[in-house]
């Protein structure tokens, strides 16, 4: 009897782990099915060279597209068994999952599941109502249960440290033209199936603004919409920084993301301070936390953010040849 996942299942569930973030949407990921096990792949090919160099961000997204394979698989009854980077001589291939015992779904599995198609990046502001404090225990709830740690930053100064090294990490990389230029060719004014829509980029910067914006092409905003005053700011990390951790951090990272989603709440990413490694280690010595931050978020109520566009999962997935 065959015990293996299907091209069916395949194509099911990589297409729900299709709606996990990514650095500029750049989608890097792709799956197969070998020896009926679901393989997921980093996608060199979608690397940001200039922003992106040791290739963090692409492992980050691809451990959130595996979070989302592994609800996908586990609500429709076929849960999986995950390892990380199984083949030493295969470093793109980030995970392999095959199958496990098969059992009904929790209802956790099932409240996460139903938010990853409302899950969207929210680069607007906020509201000005609080997260409350059983919505806060639930975000650290979600990034323990991926093996990796939740720090909200609370207090005024703290957050102003935080803003101040995110600020500078931003100075940092706007001087680099590479980066700029990477930036704006992820840009997308016109429909296509990845890239930043102009219009899902978030208002423009101002020098008001306490916490630095990707400068996406988002339109001016409109007079006293200016960017919540105290936002709630989190950061999350792993225990170390091998490629594998960074895969787990993106697990983590979308369990925390589809949590907020199940709980109302609105979330935007933040990864300059990530990405300068110097602002990263300031950030791990103003939190005093061991392990290292892999993504910094603005957390709280606002209005539903715009969704990105992905690429059809046929773009995706690499099916075995059938012999004629």
């Amino acid at each position: 009897m065959d015990t293996g996942y299907t091209v069916e299942q395949l194509r099911a569930a990589a297409s729900d782990a299709v709606r996990a973030p990514s650095l500029h949407n750049t989608q890097p990921w792709r799956f197969r099915l070998r020896d009926g096990g679901i393989e997921l792949l980093v996608d060199s090919r979608r690397r940001l060279p200039a922003t992106d160099p040791s290739g963090w961000g692409a492992r980050i997204s691809c451990g959130a597209a595996l979070f989302n394979l592994r609800l996908s698989l586990a609500v429709a009854g076929t849960p999986a068994t995950v390892r990380l980077r199984p083949y030493p001589t295969e470093p793109d291939v980030m995970a392999r999952l095959v199958p496990d015992v098969p059992r009904r779904p929790t209802l956790t599995e099932q409240n996460l599941y139903g938010a990853i198609s409302r899950r969207f990046s929210n680069r607007a502001p906020f509201w000005p109502d609080p997260v409350p404090a059983d919505a806060r225990w639930r975000l650290g709830e979600a990034a323990r249960a991926e093996e990796c740690w939740l720090e909200l930053v609370i207090g005024t100064s703290a957050v102003n440290a935080l803003a101040e090294i995110a600020r500078s990490a931003n100075r940092v990389l706007e001087r680099e033209p590479a980066y700029r230029a990477e930036r704006d060719a992820w840009i997308r004014s016109e429909p296509s199936p990845d890239g930043v829509p102009s219009a899902a980029g978030g208002p423009q910067s101002e020098p008001q603004d306490l916490l630095p914006q990707r400068g996406f092409g988002g339109r001016n905003r409109a007079p006293g919409r200016d960017f919540e005053p105290e936002p709630l700011v989190a950061v999350l990390g792993s225990a170390g920084n091998t490629a594998t951790d960074q895969v787990i951090a993106g697990q983590a990272l979308q369990r925390v993301l589809l949590t907020a989603t199940d709980a109302g709440l609105s979330v935007s990413m933040i990864s300059q301070p990530i990405e300068v490694p110097g602002a990263r280690e300031a950030l791990r010595l103003s939190l005093g936390r061991f392990g290292t931050p892999q993504m910094v978020m603005r957390i709280g109520y606002g209005q539903p953010g715009t969704a990105t566009p992905r690429r059809a999962v046929e773009d995706v997935l690499d099916l075995p040849v059938v012999p004629a």
